[in-house]
């Protein structure tokens, strides 16, 4: 018997039609929004920082915007961001990376699904939450047992962003973890390699893009958090001279500042915006090379 060839309904065909456009829309709008937003800050923040002179706003160490001659250096607030994010990246990325292969490769089905949960609520807790147990414990504990005199430094900022970043390396990694073909864990096994050697040698270099991706997105949360930051850094802007000392990211400075700022201030403010985010925009530059440089890399051994 001839099978009857099935013609598609024309109402599926307008759904489908439908579907297309409203897809094409929600791109577009993710696309404008993006200009949108890069135009508006680009055109805020530019002027002040070609006015103050861009090495003297980069490069400068005195930020005094309400003295009788202000001063706009913002070299301060670059380190203590840079800083504080490297130092969550130090001990996020190796807990995060481990939490992902304890989750993916090696721990049962019900601890896995436990920890995971856990992963969830710190990645869903509000950073303000964060911020108020920094300011309650943390804090207290570097004033108290570490010798610091107020306890709000870049130590503290350091802790908490850790903490923050903490569950997107450790979701983002394990899910690469997992889209490893089983085909390399089988294969590596029956060559002799052990379980370790397996998930070191094999699985963790398939999945590097995926890592790297989590990595990346981190320091992005890391260099631009804000609430938790400032309930704990101190918020004076100056270059620190150890992780005891208080500072002031470029985050922390815009939303302490903004409430009082006059108008050239305000357009300063836009300034250090326009810095954060084009170093947002060269991490992700960043990003998209280590992960192509992989993909190509992979592909050349396949």
């Amino acid at each position: 018997m001839k099978r009857k060839t099935q013609r598609a309904k024309p109402g599926f065909e307008s759904f489908e039609e439908t579907a297309e456009l409203v897809f094409a829309l929600s791109a577009w709008v993710s696309i404008i929004s993006v200009i949108l937003i890069t135009v508006y800050i680009l055109a805020a923040g530019l002027p002040p920082i070609l006015k103050i002179g861009v090495f003297q706003f980069i490069l400068g160490t005195q930020w005094k915007p309400t003295a009788e001659i202000p001063q706009f250096g913002i070299l301060p607030m670059i380190l203590a961001s840079l800083l504080g994010m490297a130092g969550a990246m130090a001990a996020g990325v190796p807990i995060g990376l481990f939490t992902a292969i304890l989750l993916s490769e090696l721990a049962p089905k019900g601890i896995a699904g436990f920890l995971r949960t856990c992963m969830e609520l710190l990645a869903g807790i509000p950073s303000v939450v964060y911020g108020f147990f920094g300011l309650t414990v943390i804090v207290p504990f570097i004033r108290t047992r570490l010798g610091s005199p107020s306890g709000n430094s870049l130590l503290a900022m350091i802790a908490i962003l850790s903490a923050m970043v903490l569950p997107t390396i450790a979701s983002i990694s394990e899910t690469s973890l997992r889209a490893v073909p089983k085909e390399y864990r089988e294969g590596a096994l029956a060559l002799g390699a052990s379980r370790m050697e397996t998930i070191f040698k094999v699985v963790v270099p398939a999945a590097k893009p995926g890592i790297a991706a989590s990595v990346v997105l981190g320091m992005g949360r890391a260099v631009g958090e804000t609430m938790a930051v400032i309930m704990v850094c101190g918020n004076i802007p100056r270059i620190p001279r150890s992780l005891m000392d208080a500072v002031s990211p470029m985050t922390a400075a815009i939303a302490k500042d903004l409430s009082y700022a006059g108008p050239f201030h305000r357009s300063a403010l836009f300034g250090i915006g326009t810095v954060l985010f084009l170093f947002i925009v060269a991490l992700n530059l960043v990003l998209n090379a280590v992960v192509r440089r992989s993909a190509e890399g992979r592909h050349d051994i396949g």
